[in-house]
């Protein structure tokens, strides 16, 4: 049975996702105007209009466009409550709160190596505190590591999520070893849910090289346009296939004792 959320108003202050790229944006706004002003020609007018709606579109995308898709995303896992969760480059804890709402008897890691280029006021003090905000904190743990790297053992996580944090990877051997470690934890029968741009055709190629299943990607629409179409957002999905019967009784026998310690 699938929980219901209480969707208030977020508590936490979760940034400017690519501040670099937004500052770029705003600047094509402002400059010119700050340039006319000083007295260069007055053709540069022309550049404001053509920056100012990417610039609109960037802002959206990241103060509100990504939550509304996630929390579309997170309701249809259709989570029970107790689930053991991965975020992958959580960040300010945007995605990894959100999460925590739904599994008030499970627990959610986030891994990240809290880099401000990717993410304004990117700390780990910052992803504690939102955790706080939005009174998650109990089923809050934060882990810094990289992701094509994780300290965790096979096959234990419910469910592994990332928003945005994978293509900031710089090579696209990181980004494989990323996403084959994403699976690597995944349990038999969890689900993996990322959203990236840029990549998102050749991570499905990687899970389904690993064995995944229903590895599909699909796009997350103008609400994460990060600037316009150009610079889309893509969902991959994927499941690690479901043990047989037997194994399945041995893996739960295991998974409750773990519980239970």
């Amino acid at each position: 049975m699938s929980i219901v959320i209480n969707k208030a108003v977020r508590q936490g202050r979760y940034g400017i996702d690519g501040p670099g790229w937004m500052a770029a944006l705003g600047g094509g706004v402002l400059a010119p105007l700050a340039a006319v002003s000083a007295g260069a020609p007055r053709w540069l007018l022309r550049i404001p209009p053509l920056v100012a709606v990417p610039a609109g579109l960037y802002l959206h995308a990241t103060l509100r466009g990504k939550f509304l898709v996630w929390e579309e995303q997170l309701d249809a896992l259709g989570l029970r409550g107790d689930e053991q969760v991965l975020d992958l480059g959580c960040g300010r804890g945007a995605v990894l709160t959100a999460v925590a709402r739904r599994v008030p008897k499970g627990r959610v890691t986030g891994v990240d190596l809290w880099r401000s280029v990717d993410q304004s006021g990117n700390t780990e003090s910052a992803a504690e505190d939102n955790a706080r905000r939005e009174r998650v904190s109990d089923q809050v743990e934060l882990v810094t590591a990289d992701m094509r790297s994780l300290p965790f053992l096979d096959d234990q996580f419910d469910v592994v999520v990332s928003s945005m944090a994978i293509h900031n990877i710089m090579s696209a051997r990181g980004r494989e070893e990323a996403v084959q470690e994403a699976y690597r934890v995944l349990r038999p029968g969890g689900r993996l849910l990322v959203a990236d741009v840029f990549h998102a055709p050749r991570y499905v190629d990687i899970l389904r090289a690993a064995g995944a299943v229903n590895a599909t990607r699909t796009d997350a629409g103008p609400r994460m346009w990060w600037s316009g179409p150009w610079v889309r957002t893509q969902l991959v999905t994927a499941e690690k296939p479901a043990m047989d019967d037997d194994d399945g009784e041995a893996f739960a026998d295991v998974r409750d004792g773990e519980r239970r310690a």
